[in-house]
């Protein structure tokens, strides 16, 4: 049974050569990443302590008190509903904007309103609690400078200690924005050089040192595999591949 909103449903055994965005349907809404153990676990954790009440309920109902089993329903239900918007949440994509999915509000951007997505530094929720710790986030800047909530850090429930899963996802997410913002004449337009240099850096090398950038071989495939959706989005704006043709 397939699950979109567990995993990003894209065509493994399709030919992705052009293909600047591997998903079949740009048109519906994506998430370009798996969910992380702990979401995952949370979710499950709820979704057992659900059963546990259902399985109350019924004892209730046989003991017939119709009231208390009713209760029960309904709290059961209620957990079940939390377990499943907890597995919603996070950066959702497709060819209309970028929707940053929360638990009680979800807010989209769409991409002729937004002129950049890009990781910076800054104060982030551990695990989505009051507690911040200094990481790095995903952040869409909307015209006008309006404020968003960051899309992804590296600390919350999907990538806390997975700093390369948050990497890949980031970079998963900006290609996005360099494909189809630049269609609008927005997001990639004018994307310097030095940017695209300093992300290839990010990808390839360790952090820089007093000597220069240190070489990384250990890391070397899976930042081609990360550098191949960015790569993509350069080449077909090369050749001038509009959106209608993807």
């Amino acid at each position: 049974m397939p699950l979109p909103f567990l995993t990003a449903d894209r065509a493994f055994d399709a030919d992705a050569e052009d293909v600047a965005l591997p998903f079949d349907d740009h048109d519906s809404w994506r998430r370009p990443y798996r969910p992380g153990p702990w979401r995952v676990a949370a979710a499950a954790g709820l979704l057992l302590l659900a059963s546990f009440i259902l399985f109350a309920g019924m004892i209730i109902a046989f003991a017939g008190a119709l009231p208390g089993a009713g209760a029960c329903l309904a709290l059961a239900l209620a957990i079940i509903l939390c377990a499943l918007r907890m597995l919603r949440i996070g950066a959702w994509v497709s060819r209309h904007g970028v929707r940053r999915v929360g638990f009680f509000r979800t807010t989209t951007v769409p991409w002729s309103r937004a002129t950049a997505v890009r990781t910076v530094q800054q104060p982030v929720k551990w695990l989505g609690f009051p507690r911040t710790v200094q990481g790095q986030a995903l952040i869409v800047v909307r015209k006008g400078g309006d404020a968003v909530p960051p899309l992804l850090t590296d600390s919350n429930a999907d990538f806390l200690a997975r700093g390369e899963a948050f990497d890949r996802a980031a970079d998963t997410i900006e290609a996005w924005g360099m494909s189809i913002g630049r269609g609008s004449g927005l997001l990639g337009a004018s994307r310097p050089v030095s940017e695209v240099s300093s992300i290839a850096g990010r990808l390839l090398f360790c952090p820089q040192t007093p000597d220069g950038l240190e070489w990384s071989p250990d890391g070397l495939g899976a930042a081609l595999a990360r550098c191949n959706a960015i790569a993509r989005c350069m080449a077909l704006r090369a050749r001038g591949v509009s959106r209608a043709s993807w």
